[in-house]
Order: C-alpha cells, then sequence, then structure tokens
C-alpha cells in the first residue's frame, strides 16, 4: 500500500525536490513525487505483476512492430509544485525499438516528444494518483497512449490524444473483453486475465 507523506509547506519547492531525490528507498519500494507529495510504494504482489506480465506479453507477441519497454522507469513528467516536474514511476514504459530510448538514460529521463509509445498503470491500493495525477501529467508531457488497469473498477481504460492537459478520447471496457490498441500497437488487448 503506498504511503504518501506530505512535506511541509515551510520548504521551498527546490529542497523538496532535493529531498526527494536524497532519498533512500528500501529495496524493492518506489518513491515518485507527485503533486508535491512523496509517495512509497511496497513491493507489487503477483496480480499486480501478473498484470504487467500480461500485457508485455500480449504486445511482445501480438504486435507487427518491435518495442522496448522497460518497467520502473522513472520519468519527468509537468505538474508538481514550482515547476520542477512530478518524477513518477510507471509500471510499463514502451517505446519503438528502433529509437534505442532507455540506453543510458538517467534514473530520471525527462519525456521526450515522439519517444515514448505508451505508458501504462496497475492501480494499486491506493489508485487515484494513476486515475488522476498521472494522466494528467502523461497527457502534458505528449505520451500518445496512457493505459490504465483499475483493478478497483474491474476495467481497463485506454486514453489517447493528448491535448497538452488532459487526453481527448477514452476507450474502456470491462475485464473480459478486448480492447483495441492503435498504432503503432496494432493489436487487441485479451483483458481477460486480469480478473
Amino acid at each position: 500500500m503506498p504511503v504518501m507523506v506530505e512535506e511541509p509547506l515551510s520548504q521551498g519547492d527546490d529542497a523538496l525536490l532535493e529531498g526527494f531525490l536524497a532519498l533512500d528507498t528500501p529495496e524493492g519500494f518506489r518513491a515518485e513525487l507527485i503533486d508535491g507529495e512523496v509517495v512509497v510504494t511496497p513491493p507489487f504482489l503477483g496480480d499486480h505483476e501478473h498484470c504487467v506480465a500480461e500485457i508485455s506479453y500480449q504486445v511482445v507477441r501480438d504486435s507487427p512492430n518491435a518495442f522496448h519497454w522497460a518497467g520502473q522507469k522513472g520519468l519527468i513528467v509537468p505538474g508538481g509544485a514550482g515547476g520542477q516536474g512530478n518524477r513518477v514511476i510507471p509500471d510499463m514504459v514502451f517505446a519503438p525499438r528502433d529509437l534505442h530510448l532507455f540506453g543510458g538514460a538517467s534514473e530520471w529521463m525527462p519525456v521526450e516528444p515522439n519517444g515514448i509509445a505508451m505508458v501504462v498503470e496497475v492501480t494499486s491500493s491506493k489508485p487515484e494518483p494513476d486515475r488522476t495525477s498521472k494522466r494528467y501529467g502523461y497527457a502534458r508531457a505528449g505520451i500518445q497512449l496512457y493505459l490504465l488497469v483499475d483493478r478497483g473498477e474491474e476495467r481497463v481504460f485506454l486514453f489517447s490524444g493528448p491535448d497538452g492537459e488532459d487526453y481527448g478520447h477514452i476507450d474502456q471496457v470491462p475485464f473480459g473483453k478486448g480492447l483495441p490498441l492503435p498504432e503503432p500497437f496494432e493489436i487487441e488487448l485479451d483483458t481477460s486475465k486480469f480478473g
């Protein structure tokens, strides 16, 4: 379960970012800075990781295009306090293989236009950052596709058409229904294994 820690307002935005970047989280835990809050998440349980594994399997198996994907890759997306940007760690980041996007990338990678094809989040016990803050950050960063597996709602959402503030289009299906992923993926995601 994520632990959210609000920093005192007396600390400046730079101090908050410096403090966050200096965190020494225990192995397996991940820390994110989302809208001025430090969010620490313990290692995920099997159901969460099963969804991640199933998505990677289907994309690699079925897409006519080749992708590299990274799990737990830190991204800097617009938002947060003082314009410093949010530091988020999606469950998966997909990029066209020919871009070699992850080679030589630093711990926190700024999002480059047209670099990331899709980010994936699978909700945990505190789903609100995935549903709101991260969604808006990914849209502001211009990431074309955001796939959200919402285990609490038992639905899969595909956000597309970022307009600089949010996504202009949302497709959603309940667990068990197919969800078409457009170019560059060009597959129908089988969600029957998520429930």
